[in-house]
């Protein structure tokens, strides 16, 4: 990721630039690179563990997993910048429990930011006619395409019924914990051939 972040510093004013060095820049910094059975078998493996820690720090999103139709999860969704920044991550779509597609996400920024930050983001589709459409689509933009509703954990540490019967739900998890109060709309999904 050294390589992601000097393109993100050096893109500097322009926010175009900064999406296509994060788009291209990232994907190709790899360590097996060359083996797509290598790659989808890392972003499986960094998937599981990213589920498994939401599934132990979030009471009720197991549940919730379970009811989506489809749940794209991007272990490791890296922010970096100085005042112009961007984020980008490689995940995989869930379906029945079963890889069904991988995909990359990025997001430009700007505004007053330094340093960089690793999340996860889980992005579930709970209803048939949700994923439908992203699957449609050759690239789908949250919060354009479809709204995500991100969900924080209340006082009882469960998730409201009100926000859960969303089309689209997410979850975002840092080291620190579940993040409340943040948005992924912006965020551009592709498919990744791999």
């Amino acid at each position: 990721m050294d390589k992601s972040k000097r393109n993100f510093m050096a893109a500097g004013a322009s926010m175009v630039a900064l999406t296509i060095l994060t788009t291209t820049g990232c994907t190709t910094t790899s360590g097996n690179m060359g083996d797509p059975a290598a790659q989808r078998k890392a972003i499986d493996s960094a998937a599981d563990s990213a589920l498994d820690r939401l599934f132990k720090e979030v009471p009720g999103s197991q549940d919730l997993v379970k009811s989506a139709q489809g749940v794209l999860v991007f272990p490791t969704f890296v922010s970096a910048g100085f005042i112009v920044g961007g984020a980008h991550g490689r995940g995989v779509m869930r379906e029945g429990g079963k890889s069904t597609g991988y995909f990359s996400m990025t997001e430009g920024s700007f505004g007053w930011l330094a340093g960089a930050q690793s999340q996860a983001v889980f992005i579930l589709f709970m209803t048939e006619e949700s994923l439908k459409r992203f699957q449609a689509s050759n690239g789908w933009t949250a919060g354009v395409d479809g709204s995500v509703a991100i969900l924080s954990a209340g006082a009882n540490a469960q998730v409201s019924t009100q926000t859960a019967q969303q089309p689209v739900v997410g979850y975002v998890l840092t080291n620190a914990g579940l993040m409340a109060n943040v948005s992924v709309n912006g965020s551009r999904i592709t498919p990744l051939n791999i």
